[in-house]
């Protein structure tokens, strides 16, 4: 939403913590988050949300406007969002550490070799249209952003290719405030905190 100018307010709800579900449960009957609020209506989800604002917003244009490429990328981000379980398991998202000499289990290292595959072939696809993986920003690059700072925080190896990629979803504004953000929490939860 900050990428596309969207203006909203955000609630923080903190996880695992007293009074959690009873806080959540006013703005999701699923008791999942994230949670998008507009107006009357409450969509849980983030492929859901994603959806909602591209329909919302059409002038954003969110998702690419070749149908074939929509549907490509509509493939990858929900690829991102049901899978790599090992990725998500072994190298829990972290905004502001830094693992040194990190190893990284093989099953973990199948599920990075399958972004990287995903990041090379949108890159080379579409490097003259723009930096995002589809050229201009659009949802997939928001759904791998996390994957972004996942392989910074635990020193994964790329190549040029996708270092740039990184290097550019790194330096965006938006992605910036996330990391100040994560900066200045205090609250941990100490089950994805690398010893």
């Amino acid at each position: 939403m900050k990428m596309a100018g969207i203006p909203f307010q955000e609630t923080v709800l903190f996880l695992r913590k007293p009074g959690f579900d009873q806080n959540l449960s006013a703005f999701s009957s699923a008791g999942r988050v994230p949670v998008l609020v507009d107006g009357d209506i409450n969509i849980w989800e983030s492929l859901a949300i994603c959806e909602y604002l591209a329909e919302r917003f059409p002038e954003q244009c969110l998702w690419p406007k070749d149908r074939g490429m929509r549907a490509y990328a509509r493939s990858i981000s929900h690829e991102m969002h049901a899978n790599f379980q090992a990725l998500r398991q072994h190298l829990p998202c972290h905004f502001v550490a830094r693992y040194q000499n990190f190893s990284i289990p093989p099953e973990a290292q199948n599920d990075i070799n399958r972004v990287l595959s995903i990041w090379s072939g949108c890159r080379q696809t579409h490097a003259k249209e723009g930096p995002f993986l589809f050229g201009r920003f659009s949802i997939a690059d928001a759904m791998y952003a996390p994957v972004v700072f996942r392989f910074l925080a635990y020193g994964v190896q790329v190549e040029d290719l996708h270092r740039a990629y990184m290097d550019m979803i790194e330096k965006l504004p938006a992605a910036k405030e996330w990391v100040y953000a994560a900066k200045q929490e205090t609250e941990r939860i100490e089950a994805y905190e690398k010893k």
